[in-house]
């Protein structure tokens, strides 16, 4: 995949969307290899009586995953400089079933100076955001 031309790209313009989905057995993968075995994670009756509506997906797992659209798009990993992202809610995954998290990419600053460009991503379950103020900065 080539790299996107900076020289081509205007604030609005969407460079993608996907749906990423989580099932249980991958938050048991995640939780092996993130060292992150917090009960929540994995036990719904944990999870329930520390207020949650049932087991939900780790923080860093939807984040990692759904910034997938942007390396793509960005055609190197390397391209990104900076990724910030505030967890507005929760993404609990049913068992048996998926959480379906949808994420749509657009531009939102151009600095052809730098080189750099900034994708802001919205981030949702079922039409309710999960993750809020997401930028990814990459460097073209």
């Amino acid at each position: 995949m080539s790299r996107p031309d900076i020289a081509t790209l205007a604030v609005g313009d969407v460079i993608g969307s996907r749906t990423v989905t989580f099932d249980r057995a991958a938050l048991v993968r995640y939780a092996g290899a993130s060292g992150d075995l917090n009960p929540i994670h994995w036990n719904d009756k944990f999870a329930v009586g520390a207020g949650l509506p049932g087991v939900i997906a780790h923080g860093m797992l939807t984040m990692g995953s759904v910034v997938g659209l942007v390396v793509d798009w960005a055609g190197d990993p390397g391209a990104v400089v900076d990724y910030q992202t505030r967890f507005t809610k929760p993404v609990e995954v049913p068992n048996p079933g998926t959480a379906q998290v949808d994420v749509v990419g657009t531009v939102g600053v151009v600095d052809a100076d730098a080189g750099t460009v900034r994708v802001d991503l919205v981030v949702t379950v079922d039409g309710a955001k999960v993750l809020g103020r997401t930028q990814v900065l990459v460097r073209l």
